[in-house]
């Protein structure tokens, strides 16, 4: 079949990484292995900016098939941006690489490394976690090594700069974009895209979370700045920009309740921050229009557990049930995902299951992501 349609295999948010003294970088290299879900014959990359204070020069980067460790199987083929291997990304910006010849299977992993040579300011990140997400750095210009030098490298879920890999691939390929916050960050999307490779093979899933973020609100303050973009400021952008969707997945919201504390106990975190239900489904219903806007249908996914959370309080438990209800009775979704009966103690709906609490009383368990996954419909997946 011919490849005529640019699908996004593999994509993340653009956020603000966790303020550090030493948030400059320099003489490195980033290396993202990255597990294609189609059949390809060309490559293109997105590269972000847009939480910048400026600007930052990409000194050259390439991409070779690997393993899921980012140890380099082929020759590597450089990355060009107008035709040129170097360039400088402006504060605010998002751009697209050149279109890149490169023949890839289902299933193969490439690796997309990068060199960031003169001091750059490494403030446009997502922290993501799970099977399929995870990077590496290592101190030197490594681009073409088929292996990073042990003795200079790390791991790292930061994914810096890169946010997006689209494929050439066939008309009936799609993506689905799982969009949300520090649940969605974590590991059930990539439980969901493991479960396409095996089943659904003309699906990518994608993640477009970020640690923290809020509907209505967002912090303007270095204590805070790495929990993110309000709504307003993320979800069409980061919606508009995944090649090839049909289908958007929003599980987000609880950051809105369980932040608010009052200036007495947080000088960031006043009452005023506290929405209405009414305020946190006018928010949503906007993500709902702007999704259709852009031609993709919507689905609701319900906010899970919190029960022994920090701040936890009837209040909030009000809140969340008031905001799960409407997601449940709606008919502006096109289906809801309700992950939080998936998660919930059957005696006690107000907390998880025995076994699906990770600890905190806010994120589930590694295998409660798992049951995340096979929750969404397969109806969204064929």
């Amino acid at each position: 079949m011919e490849n005529t349609k640019w699908v996004s295999t593999w994509a993340n948010a653009t956020s603000i990484i966790t303020r550090q003294v030493e948030n400059y970088t320099k003489d490195i290299t980033l290396r993202y292995p990255i597990k294609s879900a189609f059949k390809s014959s060309k490559l293109r990359f997105g590269f972000s900016n847009f939480c910048g204070t400026e600007s930052i020069t990409i000194t050259c980067a390439t991409v070779a098939k690997s393993d899921d460790k980012g140890n380099l199987l082929s020759d590597t083929t450089a990355i060009t941006f107008d035709g040129k291997e170097s360039v400088t990304i402006e504060k605010g910006i998002e751009i697209k690489s050149d279109e890149i010849p490169f023949n890839i299977n289902s299933d193969e992993y490439i690796s997309v490394s990068f060199y960031l040579k003169d001091f750059t300011e490494t403030r446009s990140a997502v922290l993501v976690t799970g099977p399929l997400s995870k990077g590496y750095y290592a101190l030197g210009n490594n681009v073409n090594e088929k292996v990073l030098p042990v003795e200079k490298m790390k791991s790292t879920n930061w994914f810096y700069f890169l946010n997006n890999v689209e494929v050439l691939t066939e008309e009936k390929n799609k993506t689905v974009i799982c969009y949300g916050d520090s649940i969605t960050a974590q590991s059930w999307p990539d439980y969901l895209a493991e479960k396409c490779f095996e089943n659904y093979k003309d699906t990518a899933i994608v993640r477009r979370a970020v640690c923290g973020t809020r509907i209505l609100r967002q912090y303007e303050c270095i204590q805070y700045d790495s929990y993110g973009l309000k709504g307003s400021n993320r979800f069409e952008r980061e919606i508009s920009s995944v090649s090839g969707a049909d289908t958007v997945i929003i599980q987000h919201g609880i950051n809105d309740i369980i932040h608010p504390v009052g200036v007495e106990n947080n000088v960031f975190r006043p009452w005023s921050d506290l929405p209405t239900a009414e305020e946190m489904i006018a928010g949503i219903e906007e993500y709902i229009k702007i999704a259709r806007n852009l031609g993709l249908k919507v689905y609701g996914g319900t906010l899970l557990p919190i029960e022994g959370w920090r701040t936890y309080a009837d209040f909030r438990e009000k809140l969340r049930n008031e905001v799960n209800e409407w997601i449940r009775t709606t008919d502006k979704f096109d289906g809801v995902v309700d992950f939080d009966k998936a998660l919930r103690d059957e005696n006690n709906h107000s907390a998880f299951k025995i076994g699906y609490d990770s600890g905190d009383h806010l994120h589930p368990s590694e295998i409660a992501y798992k049951v995340m996954a096979e929750t969404v419909p397969e109806s969204i997946l064929e």
